[in-house]
């Protein structure tokens, strides 16, 4: 079948717990549209239709999976045994890549997908479409380094990233962590790496920051505190300790608070975050669409620290407070103190989370944020700039494949 005259991107997020796989796929997507480019998103989320998705981009949404233990996944609403649910996937995965034909493939985070369910694709790319450019996207960290290293050599992914992968994205600056190092990740395969930089988000205009205030009944010189878990599933000890602290305060706050638990908390544990929240003033939300508005909006931002909020708030030029989980991954451990060490952030170690400590460290962002307001206008988010150079060069290379079948 002869390729088609637009430039298709094939883009994988298998989404088995939470929202950072999907929103970062979109984020990227979005920025690297173009009148002559078409992209289809291969995704496992539940929630993924919440979402807005511009002209030309799409999505095909393989049956969802839950997440039980690092190794374990059970069908997420389908009753059918686990085996036939990663059948399906993997058939819708590899029929639209037959079907779609892309130049471009992006991965993210997982070289194998779910259960090794990206393999025959990538297979099949190499063997009937060499042309086509396979991209691993990798966030900044994936976990500590023994950790890492013993998974991928466990699941053959050094070999994958050899045999079936062009270029190896990592959305991360190598002067903050150096995963070639960490990960020993040997020569043949770190030729393949570029460090793209973090990636940035949507800045909110000042119209927006004044409407989520209005929306929040906020007086034009109160601040405002923006509490988030990301998708929430391992959410609820943050959210708690945060109104445990002002259960303890003694009087209400000098700023105001607004929580988002994220979709995935589950339902008995929302429902009792919203019911304190409710007697101390605070609203709450399960899911808020526009987040990058209401982190926009906000003076501090707390969350656990999560690459893509973390992307967001530093695009929003924002002071945070970071509470790190530190189970079953160190991954946000490891982002907070390198963030902390280049003033970007602070951050609380999980173990010496109080409602003392966390409402010391609130009232100082809050009382003096320049020094982190001037390291955030100085650090560069540079993630799309060179993603869309790495775009511009394979596609340079189809415009230069036409010009020579034409002559």
């Amino acid at each position: 079948m002869a390729r088609k005259s637009t430039y298709n991107i094939l883009m994988y997020s298998h989404d088995t717990y939470g929202l950072g796989h999907i929103r970062r796929t979109l984020a990227i997507a979005s920025q690297l549209r173009d009148p002559n480019i078409n992209t289809i998103i291969l995704t496992g989320s539940a929630i993924v239709g919440r979402f807005s998705f511009p002209q030309q981009i799409d999505f095909v949404r393989v049956p969802g999976m839950i997440k039980m233990t690092n190794e374990e996944y059970l069908p997420l609403s389908i009753k059918i045994n686990t085996r036939h649910a990663l059948k399906i996937r993997q058939t819708i995965i590899t029929s639209t890549a037959k079907a779609f034909q892309p130049r471009l493939f992006i991965v993210d985070k997982a070289p194998l997908g779910l259960k090794r369910e990206i393999v025959p694709t990538l297979q099949w790319l190499k063997r009937c479409h060499p042309d086509t450019h396979t991209i691993l996207g990798l966030r900044d960290i994936m976990d500590d380094a023994a950790s890492t290293q013993k998974d991928w050599e466990e699941k053959g992914v050094y070999d994958v990233l050899e045999q079936y992968y062009s270029e190896i994205w990592v959305y991360g600056n190598q002067d903050f962590y150096d995963p070639i190092r960490e990960y020993d990740i040997p020569e043949n395969i770190s030729r393949k790496i570029v460090f793209t930089g973090y990636i940035p988000r949507r800045v909110t205009k000042p119209g927006e920051v004044r409407e989520v205030r209005r929306e929040q009944r906020l007086e034009p010189e109160e601040k405002l505190v923006v509490v988030t878990t990301g998708g929430g599933g391992d959410g609820y000890a943050h959210m708690d300790a945060y109104l445990r602290m002002l259960e303890e305060w003694g009087g209400p706050p000098p700023f105001r608070t607004v929580m988002v638990t994220g979709p995935f908390m589950p339902k008995k544990m929302r429902v009792e975050i919203f019911n304190r929240s409710r007697s101390l003033a605070v609203r709450s939300y399960r899911f808020y669409r526009r987040m990058e508005r209401l982190i926009g909006a906000a003076d501090v931002v707390v969350s656990m620290g999560g690459y893509n909020t973390v992307c967001e708030i530093l695009s929003q030029g924002k002071p945070s407070l970071i509470i790190p989980r530190e189970q079953p991954r160190r991954e946000q451990l490891i982002r907070a103190e390198i963030l902390h060490e280049r003033k970007l952030a602070d951050f609380i170690p999980w173990r010496q989370v109080s409602p003392g400590l966390l409402k010391d460290k609130l009232l100082a962002m809050l009382d003096d944020p320049k020094p982190y307001s001037r390291a955030i206008r100085q650090f560069r988010l540079t993630g799309l700039e060179v993603m869309r150079q790495r775009l511009a060069e394979f596609r340079g290379e189809v415009i230069r494949e036409r010009k020579v079948i034409q002559l």
